[in-house]
């Protein structure tokens, strides 16, 4: 299998969220075709699957992304992460402390981590090892309806001070994701807007072509 020479430098662009199914033929179908339309990131999340499965799909995804080029984020499971050799993980404030587990990755994986819509948590993140944000939900949510609102403005104070690169989530679609860009947001993740489309691909491009408009922000490194 094809290995990414080094870490990612950058956090910047259509970030795909793997939407729950147990089919992994069609799981892997879906998304070679959101990576054919351009997601510069994928993040394999399941929450319905038993462990065998999560590590059949996660290790077929991780081939597909090595095709192309893309880094692998698990979903909340280091375990899983380390056990594929996928490129990085994304936690959440519950699954687990993220200066342990940068620790457990070492210093080539890249580290996630959800800030919701608390700035003093994304200072934490940094300090702990993180390597990207992710503020939300940003809109009306159909795969988290009960989520916090988070406020776009969050993404331009995290452009302007913190150094880390910043991911909308939550409610994002083609009518609003530019908004998250427009406020400094370096990069969206998408489920629903994504592998609902009629034509994936086309939809992935089309995320992706508003990282072109002129108005957005510079990128940030990591």
């Amino acid at each position: 299998m094809k290995t990414l020479k080094n870490k990612p430098t950058a956090i910047r662009g259509l970030y795909a969220i793997t939407p729950d199914t147990a089919d992994t033929d069609q799981l892997c179908a879906l998304v070679e075709a959101s990576l054919q339309g351009g997601a510069s990131l994928l993040q394999y999340r399941n929450k319905t699957a038993n462990h065998a499965l999560r590590v059949a799909q996660s290790r077929a995804l991780l081939e597909l992304c090595r095709d192309y080029g893309v880094p692998l984020i698990i979903n909340d499971n280091i375990k899983l992460c380390l056990a594929i050799d996928a490129d990085g993980v994304h936690l959440g404030t519950s699954d687990g402390n993220l200066a342990e587990s940068r620790a457990r990755l070492g210093p080539e994986k890249i580290l996630g981590a959800s800030c919701y819509n608390r700035y003093e948590l994304a200072i934490e993140a940094k300090l702990r090892g993180a390597d990207y944000v992710a503020f939300g939900a940003c809109f009306a949510s159909a795969t988290k309806p009960n989520a916090r609102k988070a406020d776009l403005a969050l993404f331009g104070k995290a452009h302007a001070d913190l150094g880390l690169p910043s991911v909308a989530i939550g409610g994002i679609s083609q009518d609003n994701a530019m908004l998250a860009i427009n406020a400094g947001a370096d990069a969206v993740a998408v489920i629903a807007a994504l592998y609902s489309a009629p034509d994936v691909t086309l939809a992935a491009q089309q995320f992706s072509n508003l990282f072109t408009q002129p108005s957005i922000q510079t990128e940030q490194t990591i």
